[in-house]
């Protein structure tokens, strides 16, 4: 279960109102509405699917009205549905823009894990051509990218027609599969995050023999980005450059309640906080083998402030190890007003300089 979205009317004399739930069920992909009776009697608890089709699913509920919304690879955009006493009577229209495309992303379960992941191929793509490798990364608790709507992959597939085969993977610590696949990145997040990582891509590659690993970029925000700068920095024989947006670099610079929640207290796990810090990676001396790193920080970035992404510059620098800069002047964690847009040119080009 993910969610409990609220209670729903049981009916006239039916007692206790049930419960109107998000959860998935097998497929950490997809995610469906279920009604959970609770008003249980010699039966048990009884709990229904309300959806059904293939895709992501999500709700709201007030009083005997509710609401569905539903996505899917088949068909752009949320679907909108208005339900009452169990009979559709209305639908919402949308009137938004219908992409030029329609991506068709390979999702799979790999390695002894079975992490949730997929490959998504230039549309022009023809089986035997081998293609560089661009992992598009988030990894962090509490979001999945690895998911069966259609917006998740658009930007994917501008990508991929670029001519990479672009990669997804939702390593351990992620929600979706299980309390345990979560959990089990305590005090150990960098360890786990990046062995899923490196271990799902090979495990791909073993399925998908059109990916080139000679030729491999990583590029991610906010917590992707620190985990492209760690690919880089701990794996440079396999990740030949990497994009770090907005990434936290030094952990005890980052908002307490979410750092403590998975590294624990800063004065009592030293060890723990320095092991993590792409400041404290960057600053070994460079070797032959050193990869370059753009790095993209909003100067007004009020989450992960941008000195996160200074104090990452000055110790690459200092070590001699490659990299570029680019500061967004005014933006802050998130780009807007198509700055976002431009900058995929921008690393579009730097990633094609060094594959």
């Amino acid at each position: 279960m993910r969610r409990v979205i609220g209670r729903m009317s049981a009916g006239a004399g039916a007692g206790s109102p049930d419960l109107l739930v998000e959860a998935s069920e097998g497929e950490p992909s997809e995610q469906h509405l279920f009604r959970v009776r609770t008003a249980i009697g010699a039966g048990g608890a009884e709990i229904r699917p309300l959806t059904t089709a293939p895709g992501w699913h999500v709700g709201a509920v007030g009083g005997d009205l509710l609401v569905v919304g539903s996505a899917s690879l088949d068909r752009a955009g949320t679907h909108w549905t208005l339900w009452r006493a169990g009979k559709q009577f209305a639908t919402i229209t949308s009137y938004a823009a219908k992409p030029p495309y329609a991506p068709r992303p390979m999702l799979d379960r790999v390695a002894d894990r079975r992490l949730p992941a997929a490959v998504l191929y230039p549309r022009n793509h023809v089986t035997g051509r081998r293609l560089p490798v661009l992992l598009d990364v988030y990894g962090g608790p509490g979001h999945q990218e690895v998911l069966a709507t259609r917006a998740r992959w658009l930007e994917r597939q501008w990508w991929a027609d670029a001519g990479f085969a672009v990669v997804t993977i939702d390593n351990r610590g992620t929600p979706g599969v299980a309390p345990s696949f979560e959990k089990v990145v305590h005090r150990r997040v960098a360890d786990v995050v990046l062995t899923d990582q490196v271990d799902a891509l090979a495990a791909l590659a073993g399925k998908h023999p059109d990916l080139d690993l000679d030729r491999v970029a990583i590029r991610g925000w906010s917590f992707g980005g620190w985990l492209a700068g760690l690919a880089v920095l701990r794996r440079p024989e396999i990740f030949r450059c990497g994009i770090a947006g907005a990434p936290v670099t030094d952990w005890r610079l980052y908002d307490t309640a979410y750092t403590e929640r998975y590294l624990g207290m800063p004065g009592e796990n030293p060890d723990v906080y320095a092991h993590h810090s792409l400041i404290e990676l960057a600053s070994e001396p460079a070797g032959d083998d050193a990869r370059p790193l753009l790095l993209i920080h909003g100067l007004a970035d009020d989450n992960v402030v941008a000195a996160h992404t200074l104090r990452l510059s000055a110790a690459l620098l200092a070590s001699g190890r490659p990299h570029s800069v680019i500061p967004l002047t005014g933006a802050t964690h998130m780009t807007a007003g198509g700055v976002g847009e431009q900058l995929l040119r921008l690393e579009l080009d730097f990633i094609r300089r060094n594959l």
